[in-house]
């Protein structure tokens, strides 16, 4: 069997595991409570966007939302993972975002519905390079920032995440097998704001990477 390259990690891996309000800020800003455990939900491998491409915008939603994020790149499978050897599965990050429908979710979560249309379309997970390990040997304090039109909407860092990475591994794989290839998103600090058909949105990992994409209609 050939070798995959991991540092296209978006060609082959098999799921997206998300974390929602993993900072208390953010979840404030939405008027949600902050969590005891990880809130978490599903995109799948078709929600990718590389640039070059554009992020659309579902003809079904009016309210588009960026959320820049940390992306954690699985390197190494597992199940009942423990916390303290999590990092040890951990191959690299991406700097991410998690483009949600903020109109849709309002409806999903007012009737008690999954987030998946809100979540999972096509083009809802823009992602960066990949991020060699050792370029971040700190994840848990770097600065994520994201500009939309050259105005920046956020600005925050990993420190300020209630739930940490190794602590997110070790609990995701206690009932979703971690493989090779899979992409966690971290969450997401405060700032979230609208999107338009147009707009230009940067966003960065500071002194790390930075990427840009714009957006369109579906």
């Amino acid at each position: 069997m050939t070798a995959r390259n991991i540092s296209r990690f978006w060609e082959w891996g098999r799921k997206i595991i998300c974390v929602g309000r993993n900072y208390a800020d953010h979840a404030k800003e939405l008027k949600n409570a902050i969590p005891t455990e990880p809130i978490l939900f599903l995109k799948p491998p078709s929600a990718y966007v590389r640039e070059g491409s554009s992020i659309l915008v579902p003809s079904y939603s009016n309210n588009l939302h960026h959320e820049v994020e940390l992306g954690v790149v699985i390197g190494k499978g597992g199940t009942a993972i423990p916390e303290s050897a999590a990092m040890e599965h951990v191959a690299g990050y991406a700097l991410c975002l998690d483009m949600t429908a903020r109109d849709v979710q309002d409806v999903c979560k007012s009737k008690g519905l999954p987030w998946t249309r809100a979540k999972a379309f096509n083009t809802s997970c823009p992602v960066s390079e990949f991020i060699p390990k050792e370029r971040i040997p700190d994840p848990g304090n770097v600065t994520l920032w994201l500009k939309v039109n050259d105005q920046l909407r956020q600005n925050g860092c990993t420190s300020q995440m209630i739930f940490s990475i190794p602590y997110l591994i070790s609990y995701i794989s206690e009932f979703i097998t971690l493989e090779e290839g899979d992409l966690i998103l971290t969450g997401t600090p405060k700032g979230v704001s609208a999107v338009q058909v147009h707009d230009q949105l940067q966003a960065g990992i500071q002194d790390v990477v930075t990427m840009s994409f714009r957006v369109d209609r579906q």
